[in-house]
């Protein structure tokens, strides 16, 4: 268990820590005057896992939350265990492994981070890959932005993503890029089992020493004026679009 304490806010995020492992809960904080259904409930799963539960006022969640909205419940919580890319591989040589991985090169906005581990989760994928350096790092807002998502999630920090990406083709997964210069749509690609979906930066997209490395690069198209998607909503809809084709190829079969 890590020795740093980090908060996590909000209904639904503590609800999913909850869930997910309760047993690096340090403690949950609830606002004194709630008597909200949802936090009735969160108090009660606390102590059915023997959590110490205080009741505080709305001013000191305030300042926790550097006044984010936290909906009157707090969760003090052990710092974030990101997995080594050492572990994933372990993971994937011993059949642990999941068949998609969404591997994000230099996200650096807290919210798009979020939503995209949401998403990512929401389609079945279990293990997310980030930059050792050149990406954010879970923390509070990623965790309110992902709904909680990022405690069903495995992420991996890797010092060099080009190696990851290497060591996963050798591991018999195909490195899709997406990249909005390419030709090809992401509607026009057939997509294998096993696959890493690889997604840039908001800003310079995928680096070109990564891009070298896919298998396929694919775009989404854009009909209208606007030149692009932020990542979160076209990795969404890269992703969903990965989860359509299974599923047909699964009815097909």
């Amino acid at each position: 268990m890590s020795s740093r304490t980090e908060i996590v806010f909000g209904i639904n995020p503590v609800q999913e820590k909850l869930r997910a492992s309760a047993k690096d809960v340090l403690e949950i904080l609830l606002a004194e005057a709630g008597d909200r259904a949802a936090l009735r409930l969160i108090e009660r799963e606390a102590v059915r896992h023997g959590l110490r539960v205080s009741r505080v006022t709305a001013h000191l969640l305030d300042r926790l939350a550097a006044g984010q909205r936290h909906q009157g419940v707090i969760a003090k919580i052990a710092g974030f265990q990101y997995l080594s890319l050492d572990e994933l591989l372990q993971r994937i040589s011993t059949g642990l492994g999941s068949e998609w991985i969404l591997i994000l090169d230099g996200v650096t906005d807290p919210r798009n981070f979020g939503a995209l581990l949401r998403t990512a989760e929401a389609v079945g994928i279990r293990h997310v890959v980030i930059p050792k350096h050149r990406s954010v790092d879970v923390n509070p807002l990623v965790v309110k932005a992902a709904s909680g998502a990022t405690f069903h999630l495995d992420i991996v920090k890797a010092t060099n993503m080009r190696t990851a990406l290497a060591e996963l083709k050798k591991r018999g997964y195909w490195i899709a890029g997406l990249d909005a210069k390419a030709a090809k749509t992401i509607y026009e690609n057939n997509y294998p089992e096993r696959l890493a979906i690889l997604l840039g930066s908001e800003g310079k997209g995928i680096r070109q020493i990564n891009l070298r490395e896919c298998d396929f690069v694919v775009s989404i198209p854009m009909l209208g004026k606007i030149a692009s998607l932020n990542v979160a909503v076209a990795g969404a809809v890269f992703l969903y679009e990965i989860l359509r084709q299974r599923q047909m190829g699964a009815n097909d079969r």
